[in-house]
């Protein structure tokens, strides 16, 4: 894949998370969370399945209501009951673990019905918006086709120019590789990492620890529903101080990896 070049940018909003709690049931997903994210910051979340990482990243879009704690984005406190839902998730683009395209448009239309329908712009203008954020992923020469007619990698970087395409200063990334085969996952990472370098404020759940050494600002290790450690992408995942943290990247980076109880 060929990356185009990204104009480096300053991406205005950040995350302020306080004290967020989530529950379903009696089970309680998250049990108090802070969190900060600044604006051109790199955030990546780790950890195993179950722990509240998706939860959280859902709960800061309002895609699912907290219980307790306060959410700003940006300029807005998304937990606030009187919140503008539509302006605020303006800010916000976010990529999920499946596409989501529509099957019956072409790349070029997934890509501008929520122009113009939220942001109201002419299709002419749409269109060219969305041209050039299949561009920046690497895909304008395929705006004609339809998502059945790609491979996973290349939906995945339609769903990411579809995201940037509402001119977002917020992207959230729940486990964006982890329904594509192995050969495709490094096209969606290397757009990825041109949207960091671009200075994109990011908050991503990911298993790709390669991903999260490289890019990230600072590595979140959840479990529980709670943070056990967070700081720089180079010590979380390279020299863990807590011992659930270590125990988790040693089967993550070493999968065949078997503890042996002695009698």
């Amino acid at each position: 894949m060929t990356n185009s070049s990204i104009t480096p940018t300053v991406h205005a909003a950040g995350v302020s998370i306080q004290g967020l709690r989530k529950s379903y049931g009696s089970n309680e997903v998250l049990k108090g969370i802070d969190l900060v994210v600044k604006p051109g910051e790199v955030v990546c979340l780790i950890g195993p399945s179950g722990s509240g990482k998706s939860t959280l990243l859902r709960c800061v879009n309002l895609l699912e209501q907290p219980n307790a704690g306060t959410i700003h984005v940006g300029g807005f406190e998304s937990t606030d009951p009187d919140v503008d839902i539509d302006l605020m998730r303006r800010k916000v683009g976010m990529v999920f673990q499946q596409f989501n395209l529509f099957p019956h448009l072409d790349v070029l239309r997934n890509c501008t019905v929520a122009q113009t329908k939220v942001l109201k712009r002419s299709q002419p203008e749409a269109d060219a918006v969305a041209q050039r954020n299949l561009e920046r992923v690497g895909l304008g020469h395929l705006s004609d086709r339809f998502p059945d007619q790609l491979s996973g990698g290349q939906q995945q970087r339609v769903a990411i120019a579809r995201a940037l395409s509402m001119d977002p200063e917020l992207m959230l990334f729940d486990e964006p590789t982890s329904a594509l085969d192995p050969e495709t996952v490094g096209d969606v990472l290397a757009v990825m990492r041109n949207l960091a370098k671009a200075g994109m404020t990011m908050l991503v759940v990911t298993h790709e620890m390669g991903f999260a050494r490289e890019v990230a600002d600072r590595v979140v290790f959840m479990d529980g529903g709670v943070v056990v450690e967070e700081g720089p992408a180079a010590k979380v995942v390279g020299a863990p101080q807590e011992a659930r943290t270590q125990e988790f990247l040693r089967r993550v980076l070493d999968p065949t990896h078997i503890d042996i109880v002695e009698d």
